[in-house]
């Protein structure tokens, strides 16, 4: 087990930006990040709704339940965008975008 302080992962891919801002990481997500992010935020809302059913708070449990999903699902796909701009996932759409 390597537990050098000074030691950090090192990209596999091209690097595009090293540490991305905010507003350039969600401008990058593309539409697998938001199939991802609606999908994680819709199954948080049925599961919310169903775990409501027997103490019969459907409707504050579902709206719980989807905020939860949405900001979940928000992450993973900030974490995927930064990811490829970072070059620690595949990331040859960015790559050819950001090289014109």
């Amino acid at each position: 087990m390597n537990t050098d302080i000074t030691a950090s992962a090192k990209p596999e891919y091209p690097v595009i930006d090293r540490n991305p801002p905010f507003t350039k990481t969600v401008a990058n997500f593309n539409t697998l990040d938001y199939l991802r992010l609606s999908t994680i935020t819709g199954v948080s809302v049925t599961v919310g709704y169903l775990s409501g059913v027997k103490p019969n708070v459907r409707g504050p449990s579902m709206v719980t339940g989807g905020l939860i999903g949405l900001m979940g699902g928000f992450m993973y796909a900030y974490q995927n965008s930064c990811g490829r701009l970072m070059g620690f996932f595949p990331n040859e759409g960015e790559v050819a975008r950001y090289k014109k």
